[in-house]
């Protein structure tokens, strides 16, 4: 679920349908706790099956680790190393379905691979392998690095989205990339995948779900979500529920809880009564660095490898900004997951390594972000060793104190344990079949095919997508607004351009990026609780430090109207954006309130 961003002020109840809906039918069949990927992508499938399900999250979907990730869509060739098979064959398919069923977002991802010796690692991988904790992290050479990517390529065969891996010598790889450190001796060239909107796919997925709860007869639907709803407690009266934009609290009876919330699980557990001893996250970091010498140099690859510690790490263009990650420490749990001084030290080492005539400063950071992936508890295994695959606990809440249910049984909680972004259709499935025979039904329709949100009908080819803007284009919508439009929604942006021609519309005067009837749509349609979810979360405005103290005032003012906010309310909200911005992602932004 990530960090609670909420400043504790309340903004009252405008805009919180999704909330109401939940509180006027405080029951379902199924209640999922949670809403980052996992939890999203199990509420669209049960949703898909008939079931009566609802969703709360107490922050913003896709606030936590899930809005903290590498970006990646990939196939994990280091799990590897940690004999995790079956977990790369699934991250592979997974990968190359989600390239044709979320065209919009997921995007093909060339990868190299610096190699700076031939044998390296040899004889320190056969103990890592075994013990997963014994072994003194080495560089891998050529040699495990190619009979890795073999097998690879070996489990990628099914489907053929991707071509096979390329090796190079060092003059060629050197021709290629001629910023590269002088000292290598090979690269390795595959293909894998990127997410460049990872919050907006969350969303897609989440209003897919909305979307096939719609009808039915169930008041709301069979398909509820709300963000910003925490987990208070759990007694005879079932879930008890707090609305933290308005403080109010209700009780929520559900036959199946899920628990979704990531590094949060066992707090999550203790919350309802049970704690559990599931969960031991690692911290993950990252920066985005405004440095156009970085970018030409990695020539649109990412660059992924290993550092002198043998720590995978990347460096990563997106757009006209260079992504670099990523740590792997033991998270405190108690603490804010903020990228440290030490973290960014770290990653300028690793820019030096592979790029040494390239020189990186603070200067050139615009955004850094940190997240607690939801890995196992894993006590004496290094934290880079400790699986990435998942698994489900089910637990029954019976005897005395038991919850109560719509259906008069004892509940039943499922815990997910584990699980990573490229996975996440394919767990949500096996959550899914877990949750249908807790109530004795039968899957009816499968998620391997179907399109997500603004991937469907999603243009093909480069000139397909011309032609797509070039057909939506009209008074107050030139090419690049409409192509900003297509980036942000896929074709899902065609209800975005109806909405702003359907009333007078003014771009911001801050960001060509928006207007005043976008940043309503947003209100009215994608459940904003407060101003920084646009910043983050709707948009990539922060992400490429974007935000200005003008920007932050117009955003106040357009979201006004949709969401009922004062003067007061606004000024708070400026301030709560600031605030975010400053500690969890050490963007300071000045200027102030209208």
């Amino acid at each position: 679920m990530g960090h609670n961003t909420n400043s504790g002020t309340p903004t009252g109840g405008h805009g919180r349908e999704a909330a109401a809906s939940l509180r006027e039918r405080p029951s379902a069949q199924v209640l999922i706790i949670g809403g980052g990927i996992n939890g999203v992508g199990t509420f669209r499938d049960l949703a898909l099956q008939g079931v009566d399900v609802a969703l709360v999250e107490r922050g913003d979907y896709c606030q936590g680790a899930s809005g903290a990730s590498s970006h990646m869509i990939h196939g994990g060739i280091r799990y590897l190393e940690n004999g995790e098979f079956r977990l790369v064959q699934e991250s592979v398919v997974e990968r190359n379905r989600l390239l044709r069923i979320a065209p919009h977002y997921v995007k093909p991802l060339q990868t190299t691979i610096p190699v700076f010796s031939t044998f390296s690692g040899i004889l320190s991988a056969p103990m890592r392998f075994l013990t997963h904790k014994q072994g003194k992290p080495k560089e891998r050479g050529a040699f495990l690095i190619k009979l890795g990517l073999s097998m690879y390529d070996f489990f990628s065969r099914d489907g053929g989205s991707v071509p096979r891996h390329q090796f190079l010598g060092r003059d060629k790889a050197l021709a290629e990339l001629p910023r590269l450190h002088p000292g290598i001796k090979y690269t390795a060239t595959y293909f894998d995948a990127s997410v460049h909107n990872p919050e907006r796919l969350t969303l897609d997925v989440l209003q897919d779900g909305e979307k096939a709860g719609r009808g039915g007869g169930l008041p709301g639907g069979s398909a509820r979500a709300s963000n910003y709803l925490s987990v208070v407690s759990m007694g005879a009266n079932g879930v008890r529920l707090r609305d933290e934009l308005t403080g109010g609290e209700f009780d929520f009876q559900a036959d199946v809880i899920v628990n979704t919330t990531g590094a949060w699980v066992d707090l999550t557990n203790k919350a309802m009564g049970a704690a559990s001893h599931f969960m031991g996250g690692t911290k993950g970091s990252h920066i985005v660095l405004d440095h156009p010498e970085l970018l030409a140099a990695c020539n649109g690859r990412e660059i992924f490898f290993e550092h002198t510690d043998g720590r995978i790490v990347l460096i990563y263009p997106m757009g006209d900004r260079v992504l670099v990650g990523t740590t792997d420490v033991d998270a405190d749990m108690s603490e804010d997951a903020v990228c440290t001084e030490a973290e960014v030290d770290y990653f300028f080492d690793l820019v030096g390594h592979v790029f040494p005539t390239i020189s990186v400063d603070r200067g050139h950071i615009v955004y850094s972000f940190s997240g607690v992936r939801p890995l196992p508890r894993h006590d004496a295994t290094q934290p880079g060793f400790v699986s990435r695959d998942y698994r489900i606990e089910r637990t029954v809440r019976a005897g005395e104190g038991a919850v109560a249910t719509p259906g008069g049984k004892a509940a039943v909680v499922l815990s997910l344990v584990g699980g990573k972004w490229t996975t996440f259709r394919a767990l949500a499935e096996h959550m899914t079949d877990d949750v249908l025979r807790e109530l004795g039904k039968e899957r009816k329709v499968s998620t391997a095919k179907l399109a997500i949100g603004g991937g469907a009908g999603f243009p093909a080819t480069p000139q397909g997508e011309q032609e797509w803007i070039k057909k939506h284009m009209g008074p107050g919508l030139d090419a690049d607004r409409v192509q900003g439009l297509l980036t942000r929604y896929g074709t899902r942006a065609e209800a975005v351009i109806a909405y702003l021609n359907a009333g007078h519309d003014m771009p911001l005067r801050s960001t060509r990026e928006l207007s005043v009837r976008e940043v309503e749509f947003m209100a009215v349609h994608e459940q904003i609780g407060h101003l920084v979810d646009v910043l983050i979360r709707r948009t990539s405005l922060a992400f490429r430090g974007l935000v200005t103290g003008e920007l932050l005032n117009e955003l106040a003012a357009a979201l006004a109207g949709p969401l009922g906010w004062d003067a007061a309310t606004r000024e708070k909200e400026i301030r709560h954006a600031q605030e975010v911005l400053q500690r969890f992602h050490n963007v300071e932004v000045h200027s102030l309130v209208a």
